[in-house]
């Protein structure tokens, strides 16, 4: 199973970016998340969604401003970030949980992850 995450950039405050996570043809994830980790920070969730795409999860800092998408045919999740702020520049992954051993409610734990993509990073200036 390979992740391959993608599409970030440097832009300004207000801008948008769309983060994109292609997954190989033989991931069967329960739950995809997009985490961020920023110079000197812990790694802090920021969305995930249902593999079917039922159920999405977001934490505080983002609601409103971030949508979690997914494309079944090229399987693609999309990170959506609108309205972008200084406070949002970080290195962004896209991780998948496939065990079924663990609910959405979860999600936002990094250790119910078993796959992990490359890191794309995000800059916004001021």
């Amino acid at each position: 199973v390979q992740l391959q995450a993608s599409g970030g950039g440097f832009v300004t405050t207000g801008d948008s970016l769309r983060l994109s996570c292609v997954a190989s043809a033989n991931l069967r994830a329960y739950f995809m998340g997009w985490f961020r980790q920023a110079a000197g920070k812990e790694r802090e969730f920021i969305a995930a969604m249902t593999w079917r795409g039922d159920r999405k999860k977001y934490t505080e800092s983002v609601k409103g401003r971030f949508t979690i998408s997914r494309n079944n045919v090229d399987n693609t999740v999309y990170l959506q970030m609108n309205s972008l702020k200084p406070e949002d520049t970080a290195v962004y992954y896209c991780a998948a949980s496939t065990s079924g051993s663990y609910t959405l409610t979860l999600s936002e734990r990094a250790d119910v992850y078993d796959y992990w993509g490359n890191g794309t990073l995000v800059t916004v200036s001021s």
